[in-house]
């Protein structure tokens, strides 16, 4: 059971990444990191498939992806540049598949260390462009939070990881989440990284 505050990604997404760099400065208070699969979220009838969008704007990009709005790689750096973080290195492939980075990030939740990897993994793929469809990229990020590299590759061929991932993305969809990076804020959900001042704003008149 997650708490009052939780920040749903996936390690894919460009857009978690600039969320991952601001959440735990711009809430007042704690928020448990749930990685989730964005491409099996569910998707609203009439609305457009991920997986026919260019530049994967869609589920994978959370709700800032807009028609109209500027192709992916340009909005993102904009945005980058906007927060004052580090100019955005795109890994080749984008996409890639975060499969695998998933499962080691639902493995890292189990045993409390989601968010220090989350971070590192989201670095090496969009402030290093290195993409983590590459097992020892990911096991990198591992290690920069003290993750060992046999335990890591144990742990996400686990069946109950992976069952631990297909789950939290199932309960996602169900509460209304069709993509990352959202915000659920007592009880109320807050979709993509631009929602975070007013995510911050609830979680304040909340508590």
């Amino acid at each position: 059971m997650l708490g009052p505050a939780a920040f749903y990604f996936d390690l894919a997404s460009p857009d978690a990444y600039l969320a991952a760099e601001r959440v735990l400065h711009v809430l007042p208070g704690p928020a448990e990191w749930q990685p989730v699969l964005a491409r099996e979220l569910t998707l609203p009838p009439g609305a457009p498939d991920a997986t026919e969008a260019s530049d994967t704007e869609g589920r994978a990009n959370g709700a800032d992806a807009a028609a109209g709005d500027p192709p992916l790689r340009e909005r993102i750096e904009d945005r980058a540049r906007a927060l004052a973080l580090q100019p955005l290195r795109w890994p080749d492939p984008f996409p890639f598949d975060s499969s695998l980075a998933m499962l080691v990030a639902t493995y890292a939740k189990s045993i409390g260390r989601v968010v220090p990897f989350a971070q590192a993994a989201f670095r090496q793929a969009f402030a290093g462009g290195r993409s983590l469809d590459d097992p020892d990229n990911v096991l990198i990020a591992a290690a920069a939070c003290e993750m060992h590299p046999t335990a890591v590759l144990r742990g996400a061929q686990l069946r109950s990881v992976e069952r631990q991932l297909e789950d939290a993305t199932q309960a996602a969809a169900t509460t209304g989440i069709i993509g990352v990076p959202t915000l659920l804020v007592a009880g109320r959900l807050f979709p993509g990284e631009r929602a975070l001042d007013e995510a911050a704003a609830h979680m304040r008149e909340a508590s």
